[in-house]
């Protein structure tokens, strides 16, 4: 897949502003030992933020209701990467700082009501999911090894579920209007972000 017809499916799929730069795939494969361990802390830490939800907004109802399974599935596939290494051989290394996640949170708005501050939340989660899905699905096209693609084929569908987990939940407690013209605005910042970061093979951002 070239680079424009990349910048045409996230755009489609995923409304994503910015492709990924295609010359992540290559690196990306050289150094998969390295995107294994720091997939397995995605995982991780996705379901870790679900959870913090779910603690710090008791009484959204709904939240708790679609928030619950997808700790469950980002908690197996946590697993199922870490299976993965074990069959390689590859050990679980300490974690590392994930600067595109790092960029996002300083782009979160402060302040507002509760429901405003639970979508910043919401938009956060919604955009590394989009984003890690068109990740997903690039390694799952263009990386040499069957078994591999076929792995983060079965994750990048997972990626796109919850991505519009996070989006339905902010339209449940934000207006439509809301939802539409912040979540630009996010897509738009996430763009500005991804465009100044180096592009680094040993990392799934």
């Amino acid at each position: 897949m070239n680079n424009e017809q990349r910048h045409n499916a996230s755009r489609t799929i995923l409304g994503l502003k910015l492709p990924t730069d295609p010359r992540w795939a290559n690196v990306a494969e050289k150094s998969i030992d390295e995107i294994l361990i720091d997939h397995a802390y995605c995982e991780q830490k996705a379901a870790s933020s679900c959870i913090s939800l779910i603690i710090q907004f008791p009484e959204k109802e709904k939240l708790r209701e679609v928030l619950m399974p997808v700790v469950s599935e980002e908690w197996t596939h946590f697993r199922m990467v870490l299976k993965e290494m074990d069959a390689r051989g590859i050990k679980f290394g300490n974690p590392r700082k994930d600067d595109y996640v790092h960029h996002l949170y300083a782009g979160m708005k402060r302040g507002g009501s509760r429901e405003e501050q639970l979508g910043e939340r919401l938009f956060m989660n919604a955009m590394i999911e989009a984003r890690s899905c068109e990740r997903f699905r690039i390694l799952s096209q263009e990386i040499s090894e069957v078994s591999l693609r076929e792995f983060y084929h079965e994750l990048m569908i997972s990626e796109a579920g919850h991505y519009m987990n996070f989006i339905d939940l902010a339209k449940e407690y934000l207006s439509a209007t809301y939802v539409k013209k912040r979540w630009a605005e996010w897509l738009e910042m996430e763009a500005d972000v991804l465009k100044n970061l180096e592009v680094r093979g040993d990392r799934v951002h």
